[in-house]
This record gives structure tokens, sequence and C-alpha cells, in this order.
């Protein structure tokens, strides 16, 4: 095993003294399978070998480094000995290069220090701010309440008879906002108050300067950064097997024009049984997404 990309600047002979003291098993170490680097228990490993230990308990982690450097940010924050301030916000540094989509909530959860704090040092970042951030519950949320507002003023447009709370889910927005622009649409004025004009123009280019048809590889990609997906086994299952073939035609017809002839009537089977499968998948989801409304 080898030194992992670890959050703490330096180590504590105390704590590994007092780590080697304990008569008790201590909880696995986990290690980056891929690199066999420690992401969390470096005191603990230095403490074996002190003993004299041939073994350790271990655990495997399975992700890229960036995702095993969040993770170790995570456990140091959680527990063992804490992490300094500074290297708390170096940490945080990292991860919003990382991750600049997350939230300042959902950064400040991870590494323990103030979303104000983690605001004030993405401030000083480079990196633009994203469109919309991942929030803590898993869900994308716009940066400002602009695009929320008229993201609610078109969901109404199409159904004015749709719940506050359903159209405060789909727009990312509070339901008292949601309300107030039903409030607002009903009295024949702009869902969005006035301060707020100078926004709209911005929110409006951005959005036309989207693509008119979904990405596959990018909405994949945007699931690869959610947390609740990359940090759960049945998550990472999931994001392996919608990163499957893309839909490009010329793709596909490449790929059907060099099918061995006596395999075509095999594939050909196999391919309508993977599309009755994800068929039967999506109705489940949309069964559940039901439940949730």
């Amino acid at each position: 095993m080898l030194p992992g990309d670890s959050p703490r600047t330096a180590q504590s002979t105390a704590h590994i003294q007092a780590l080697a003291a304990v008569q008790v098993p201590l909880p696995p170490i986990i290690v980056h399978r891929a690199s066999m680097r420690v992401i969390d228990g470096v005191h603990r490993l230095v403490a074996a070998q002190l003993r004299g230990d041939e073994t350790i308990e271990v655990t495997f982690f399975d992700g890229d480094e960036r995702d095993a450097f969040v993770l170790a940010v995570r456990l140091n924050s959680a527990h063992g000995l804490p992490l300094t301030l500074a290297d708390r916000k170096a940490a945080a540094q990292r991860v919003i290069g990382y991750h600049p989509d997350w939230s300042d909530r959902s950064i400040a959860a991870v590494v323990g220090i103030s979303d104000k704090t983690v605001a004030a040092l993405r401030r000083r970042s480079d990196a633009a701010p994203p469109f919309e951030r991942l929030g803590r519950d898993g869900h994308y949320h716009p940066r400002d309440r602009v695009d929320g507002r008229l993201r609610a003023s078109e969901l109404l447009a199409q159904n004015p008879h749709a719940s506050i709370s359903e159209v405060a889910r789909a727009a990312g927005i509070s339901a008292t906002t949601a309300k107030d622009v039903r409030g607002r649409m009903r009295r024949g004025e702009n869902p969005v108050p006035n301060r707020h004009h100078a926004r709209v123009a911005a929110v409006r280019r951005a959005a036309r300067a989207e693509r008119p048809t979904v990405d596959r590889s990018a909405v994949v990609q945007r699931l690869r950064s959610d947390p609740s997906l990359r940090y759960s086994e049945t998550g990472r299952t999931l994001l392996r097997r919608l990163n499957g073939p893309g839909a490009d035609p010329a793709e596909w017809e490449l790929l059907a024009r060099n099918i061995p002839g006596h395999c075509i009537q095999a594939i050909a089977e196999l391919a309508r049984m993977c599309a009755e499968d994800w068929q039967r998948f999506a109705a489940v989801v949309d069964s559940r997404s039901a439940t949730i409304r």
C-alpha cells in the first residue's frame, strides 16, 4: 500500500502512539483499489506497523482518484483526528475545482466548514460559476431565482392547473416562489420582479445557447458527478450500465455492417431483449417518480 492523496498536511506522532496502544480492533482503513493508496487510516496503518502487525483490515474503494480524494475529505472530517481549518479550506478549494456544479452547502457538508466559507473560496477561484448547482438533496437547482421563476412560468403556461409543489419541484424553487409566480401570471404581471429584470436577458441568452436536443454523454457525465449515485455501489452499477454505446446513427450502422453473418440473428435478438429490459426499467423508474410526486 502507498500513501494516499490526503487532505491532511501532517501526521500526528502523538495520535499514532495513542492508536498503537489501543488493544481493541480498530476500524478498517479505506484503500483505493486501483492505486492501492490509503484514502483513510494512515495513522492506523503507521500504528499497526509500529506494533509490528503483519496485516491490517482493509475496505476497498472503487472509483477515480478525484472520488477518492473527496471520500478522504469526507471521512477525515467526520471522525478521528480533526483536520485543521487550513486543511479544510485547501480541501474545499480542490473539491470546488473537481466539482464546480456542487452547491456551497454540499461542499461544506463534505469538508466540514460553513457554506459561507465555501462561497468565499469559490469567489476567489478562477472557475466560472455554473449555471446550476447540485444540492445536498441530489437535485440540480438554478443559481438564482430568475431562472427558476422563468421555468415555473413556462410550466404553468403549459399546465395552469399544476400543483404548486409540483411546479416548485420541477423548477427548482421554493413553493412560496412558485405561488408568487402563479399569482403574478394570473394578474397579468411579469413572473420576475422588476429588480431582477436585468438577469432575465442573461438567462434567456443562456437558454438559447443550450443544445436543442438531449446530449446523452452530457447527461451521463452529469449523473456521474452526483454524489448520491457515485458514492453507493448500486449507483455506480447503474452509471456503468448507462454509460453504454451512444445513439450516433453512423456508429450503429458501422457496427451492424461489421457483424459476422452467422451472428446477425443472435445479436438482433439480444438487442431486442436489451431494449425490452430498459423499457421495463424505465417503467419501474416512472412508477417510482409518480409515488414521489
